[in-house]
């Protein structure tokens, strides 16, 4: 029996052994030409086999059906994205790999792409036990079966490929994606080894003067009220705390400048719906109270041995100079040594406050490749973008200056507006 971490307080068990059998039983060796292949567009439909299969295969929470099938319900469908998972099968008809792919319109452009690729923090391939074993280095010809079997159908044909944040390996394996030309992405992610206790833990991050001032400032915060850390996924709270995570969250994009992805379509309702699905187990909704209002608050995925911080906001207001962000992410740490995690993931992005707790660093790559004369325009034209913004960004000096530019014209633009509402309301 293997155990995996499921729920907070609790362990889901999985009979490894039951699993594979509910697979099939497989040959070791594998002819790619001779792997079925499927592909599926109604998601519904393989939910059972595909909820078994994350049980044993090598992937990562952002692969998982829940997380995948709710970002199509919410997002996908009002985006016009059409899912296009391609299943392999062995001859016994056992699933071999799931690649979760989908074809996605921008203007007069059609890209083969990841499912939910632009939300997921880490995209690829769910890989069978022993897929490397039976595929070993016949993925490039597998992967041109793919193509070909995707394009046979005139309407899912498509301009280019574009599969970004890939990582090397899925779980145990090599991710065979990386047998074809990969460039890195802009942007690393960022992971901290958990130890046994959070004391020990913290004093290996942070030196003894930095504990200092942050127990100081952590004091300082108490002034201001009770401090209490709680989770509220699947509580009556959860909706308020939720609202208060994204309008804090939305402030924070504005201040920075960012575009907030927030404000489009189905991204809140897919949160909502991920918080309060108790099947959705894998999700985690915390926060950081100061008295009675909210200081801090955060959605966290955990899956397996990892725990994923995928999106986190604090109050801006006055106690922002006692840090409620960093005393929530000091809970949220010390809640996943107590709860068994053995690994903390920041997920994508290079903000300085990773790399103060990270003894990982990751390095997503990206596959693009044209398919028609429209398509190897669009490759060239992001290539030499993504190249650009990966310079940008790590390189800290040219980082620091955009950012800042970048903020400078937020608020300029954001005053701007404001004075062209004072100025309607004067009128008026």
């Amino acid at each position: 029996m293997s155990q995996l971490v499921s729920s907070f307080g609790d362990a889901l068990t999985v009979d490894a052994a039951a699993a594979m059998r509910s697979l099939g039983q497989r040959p070791r060796t594998a002819d790619v030409a001779v792997i079925r292949l499927d592909i599926v567009e109604d998601l519904a439909a393989l939910e059972a086999e595909w909820r078994v299969f994350e049980t044993v295969a090598d992937c990562t929470v952002f692969q998982t059906w829940a997380w995948l099938a709710k970002w199509q319900r919410h997002i996908g469908a009002t985006e016009g994205t059409r899912p296009v998972v391609v299943t392999g099968r062995d001859a016994a008809s056992a699933l071999l790999f799931i690649l979760p792919l989908a074809i996605e319109r921008r203007g007069l452009v059609r890209r083969l792409t990841w499912l939910g690729g632009a939300l997921c923090d880490y995209n690829g391939p769910m890989l069978g036990p022993d897929f490397t074993a039976r595929v070993g280095g016949e993925f490039p010809a597998l992967w041109r079966r793919v193509l070909r079997a995707i394009t046979e159908r005139r309407d899912l044909r498509f301009d280019l490929i574009d599969l970004a944040k890939m990582t090397e390996t899925v779980g145990a394996q090599r991710n065979p994606l990386f047998s074809l030309p990969v460039i890195a992405n802009p942007s690393g992610a960022h992971v901290a080894t958990l130890g046994q206790d959070w004391e020990t833990f913290y004093a290996a991050r942070r030196s003894g003067p930095t504990r200092k001032k942050e127990r100081k400032q952590l004091k300082q915060l108490g002034e201001h009220g009770a401090i209490r850390f709680a989770s509220a996924g699947g509580t009556p709270d959860a909706d308020r705390i939720l609202s208060v995570l994204m309008e804090q969250k939305s402030r924070s994009f504005a201040r920075l400048g960012v575009a907030n992805h927030l404000a489009r379509n189905g991204h809140v309702a897919f949160y909502r719906d991920l918080v309060n699905d108790p099947e959705a187990r894998f999700a985690h909704l915390s926060h950081l109270d100061v008295g009675d209002s909210v200081a801090a608050s955060s959605i966290g995925l955990h899956f397996r041995d990892s725990y994923y911080l995928i999106l986190s906001s604090y109050d801006d207001g006055p106690i922002s100079r006692f840090g409620p962000g960093r005393a929530h992410l000091h809970e949220l740490i010390r809640f996943a040594i107590a709860e068994g995690f053995k690994r903390f993931d920041f997920t994508i992005g290079d903000e300085p406050y990773k790399r103060d707790w990270a003894d990982i660093v990751v390095r997503p790559h990206d596959h693009l490749a044209g398919r028609t004369l429209l398509g190897h325009a669009v490759v060239g034209g992001t290539l030499a973008f993504r190249e650009i913004k990966r310079t940008i960004k790590q390189t800290p000096i040219l980082w620091r200056a955009f950012s800042r530019l970048r903020s400078l014209k937020s608020a300029l633009t954001g005053r701007a507006r404001n004075q062209a509402a004072s100025s309607e309301e004067t009128a008026d």
